[in-house]
């Protein structure tokens, strides 16, 4: 008896490292349907980090107690009357009328009560967005302001607090007609996740690669003040090479070694400098952190060697570092060899944690 082969299954025409280690990539916009409801505000909260320019703080306030208001971007760093509130919604479908009365019956609630005062701006935001009958409410103030009258005693009566009903009488009808309802409005999740892109978290969060990194500044002529304390402790090293007892950048002038070292020196600082900016650009706050803390554990034993002067102990350090195997680190593949040697030089730089010269038994 014959069998016939199996059917091939259905698969990419090319099964590239990446996709058979972890699979194909999930795009943003699917991914962010995948958050939960605490991970879909912490990805809004990043998101305000790209309206920057356009408020002086944007905070946090979702969680229990938190009366209807979820992440909220401030004009004034001292002042929070002027505020637009984004009110996270993670479901499983578009968003509804039904979806939306409760909170309006708390903005109403609290904001009479005067817990804080009416918003400037108040947008809905979920991974799939508005729906058609939403997004046109969303356009007719008055009539969403008479529908939530009518849905006032169904969705809000007993649901805006824990201590008793709030009922709509009369004083909070006419409330409820002097406020603006032209305030409401939704972000399209496309637009979230494409302003979500100029932020430090996107990387972490979609993945898809770092960009092309700026070429470093090239140092100044004249040292500035943010190199004062690594170039002291790299003229102390120069100063015990040659035996003296201190020296200066005029005072190298004729060692053409000496020289040439501190001009590399300063480039090397530079590029590593330029490469904590970029770090701060495109991860998350505490990423370069962790690569100098990779480096600093690994230049640690050369530190202790003795060494006859501190230039030759300067020397070995710097080759350790530009041989240190970092494969996991995210900056990894945009590290230059004259990045590892300025990052041990701002590592002097920071702290008093390295200096090429033994003063005590340190």
């Amino acid at each position: 008896m014959t069998t016939s082969p199996l059917p091939e299954p259905n698969r990419p025409p090319n099964a590239s490292l990446d996709i058979v280690t972890v699979g194909p990539p999930v795009p943003p916009l699917d991914r962010i349907k995948l958050f939960d409801d605490s991970e879909w505000e912490d990805f809004v909260l990043e998101w305000g980090h790209s309206l920057r320019t356009k408020y002086a703080r944007v905070e946090r306030s979702g969680g229990a107690g938190d009366m209807g208001r979820d992440v909220i971007g401030f004009d004034d760093e001292g002042n929070d009357d002027v505020w637009d509130n984004y009110q996270c919604k993670h479901y499983a479908n578009a968003l509804t009328p039904t979806d939306i009365w409760l909170e309006l019956g708390k903005l109403m609630h609290y904001t009479r009560i005067k817990e804080f005062t009416y918003p400037r701006k108040y947008s809905f935001v979920a991974p799939r967005g508005a729906g058609t009958r939403l997004a046109k409410f969303l356009r007719n103030g008055d009539q969403m302001r008479q529908e939530l009258f009518q849905k006032w005693d169904q969705y809000c009566k007993e649901q805006i607090t824990d201590s008793g009903p709030i009922h709509l009488d009369a004083a909070m009808r006419k409330y409820i007609e002097s406020c603006d309802f032209s305030i409401f409005d939704y972000v399209p999740p496309l637009r979230l996740i494409e302003q979500h892109r100029s932020t430090p978290w996107h990387l972490h969060r979609f993945g898809g690669g770092l960009p092309e990194r700026p070429t470093p500044d090239t140092p100044p002529p004249e040292p500035t003040p943010i190199e004062v304390v690594y170039l002291g402790k790299l003229m102390d090293a120069y100063a015990d090479h040659l035996g003296r007892s201190t020296c200066d950048a005029e005072s190298i002038a004729d060692n053409a070694e000496l020289l040439d070292h501190y001009r590399d020196t300063r480039i090397e600082f530079y590029s590593a400098e330029s490469l904590r900016t970029f770090s701060r650009d495109t991860l998350p706050d505490g990423t370069y952190e962790e690569l100098q803390g990779e480096v600093h554990h690994g230049i640690k034993d050369e530190l202790r060697r003795e060494q006859t002067n501190g230039y030759q102990r300067l020397l070995a350090v710097i080759a350790t570092a530009r041989a240190l195997q970092i494969t996991s680190h995210a900056l990894v593949v945009r590290m230059t060899v004259r990045d590892r040697g300025g990052i041990c030089h701002q590592l002097a730089n920071d702290s008093d944690q390295i200096s090429w010269v033994r003063r005590n038994a340190s």
